[in-house]
């Protein structure tokens, strides 16, 4: 970990790490339920399918994967990043010997930081500070240049610089293009993508080969203009919220390795609760002791407490609430509202694994002075005390917006 004295030159700009995380840019679960999973997370909440990886294509016998359900892991996305949410077959994994600790079904956490010189200069110092890297270099599908490290409970966190964008017409990358991935941390510079794009076309390579996503439900949902197949759109990903066997342990490396500030600490039933933040929002990762998965009645098989899932207004937040429960899917508030300061409005669901997914609209930012607002000013309130509108909300549309359009 860096000493007090220890900074670098992060674009002009002195730093305590070599890099600067900018968002959550996307997560992953390694699922049991996995053609349940597929549905629950594209069918129910709306994620876009844009490429498909065979994990049985790594068995040297059929046999290792027979009867273990389906072996694909699955990209999806929200909007141009090629994928947001990854779900990868949990049973299909652990037979190959690809297994985690116990309790860690998140397959990845993964940050942005700002360039791929940022990502290059991680690396160097991660393995300089014997900070456990599990892999670097360029993973396809998705294009995106990165490095893995663990966290003291065994989740793996990923560094990366980028992700392979689809625009207009679906499609992602071509397998074809796939050449240009990297198994270990790449000499820079590297060309860039336009540059990728031009050889690729030299070379033949029909450009609009990729996968293309076709959606099962039809847009009937008039959602603030846009016909879409849901009364609702996801605009943003996360916080993720994680369960810890040392919060002193989880803190120290969050903070130092990773560069996360802490916005708040919440004592709850006793127990301290840590939320950490990388950009303006309240808290990108909460911090959570593993005692209380137990009192608050989460899945004892994770140490994910939950993930968050931000849509983009308040009424398209109530919309989601009656249509997941016309479809079946219970509607909790599983996540005590004093366990997500910053998020006034939330409610959760579980995934068929019973991953708890919380569904919001809005998170308190933080300004110049790194306060956050005081308790007393927040408006919490249960589900079923919801207005049908809101009078106002301070933290309404603030915070990183969505781009792109939403069909």
């Amino acid at each position: 970990m860096p000493s007090s004295r220890e900074t670098f030159n992060v674009g002009g700009v002195l730093l305590n790490q070599p890099f600067k995380i900018r968002r959550l840019g996307h997560f992953g679960f390694n699922l049991f339920n996995m053609e349940d999973g597929v549905r629950f997370y594209v069918d129910m909440l709306g994620f876009r399918v844009s490429d498909v990886m065979d994990d049985s294509r790594r068995a040297k016998d059929p046999a290792q994967v027979a009867g273990l359900g389906d072996p694909n892991g699955y990209f999806t996305r929200y909007g141009n990043d090629h994928h947001a949410m990854v779900l990868f077959p949990k049973r299909v994994r652990e037979a190959l010997g690809r297994s985690e600790k116990p309790g860690i079904t998140v397959n990845q956490i993964t940050w942005q930081v700002g360039s791929l010189r940022e990502v290059g200069e991680a690396i160097k110092w991660f393995h300089d500070k014997n900070i456990r890297i599990q892999r670097s270099g360029r993973d396809m599908p998705g294009s995106n240049w990165h490095t893995y490290l663990f966290d003291p409970d065994g989740h793996q966190n990923e560094l990366y610089y980028g992700v392979e964008q689809i625009g207009w017409n679906g499609h992602s990358k071509p397998r074809a293009m796939y050449e240009r991935g990297f198994d270990k941390p790449p000499a820079l510079p590297q060309i860039a993508e336009f540059d990728e794009v031009q050889q690729a076309q030299a070379k033949g390579i029909d450009i609009l080969s990729g996968y293309r996503h076709i959606e099962k439900l039809p847009a009937t949902y008039d959602v603030d203009g846009v016909l879409l197949p849901r009364p609702f759109k996801i605009v943003r990903l996360g916080p993720v919220y994680l369960f810890t066997e040392n919060l002193d342990a989880a803190w120290a490396f969050y903070r130092d390795a990773l560069g996360f500030t802490l916005t708040e600490e919440v004592l709850w039933r006793g127990q301290r609760c840590l939320y950490l933040r990388c950009n303006t929002e309240h808290h990108s990762v909460a911090l959570l002791p593993l005692a209380l998965r137990d009192t608050l009645g989460l899945s004892p098989h994770s140490k994910c407490a939950a993930l968050g899932i931000q849509l983009a207004n308040y009424r398209q937040l109530r919309d989601a609430v009656k249509f997941l429960r016309e479809h079946q899917v219970e509607i909790t508030e599983t996540i005590p509202a004093d366990l997500h300061p910053g998020i006034d409005y939330a409610a959760t669901v579980r995934d068929p694994d019973g991953h708890t997914i919380q569904l919001y609209y809005a998170m308190e930012q933080i300004g110049w002075d790194g306060k956050p607002r005081p308790k007393k000013l927040r408006k919490l309130r249960k589900l079923a005390d919801w207005p049908e509108i809101l009078e106002a909300d301070d933290d309404a549309y603030l915070g990183e917006p969505f781009l792109g359009p939403w069909g």
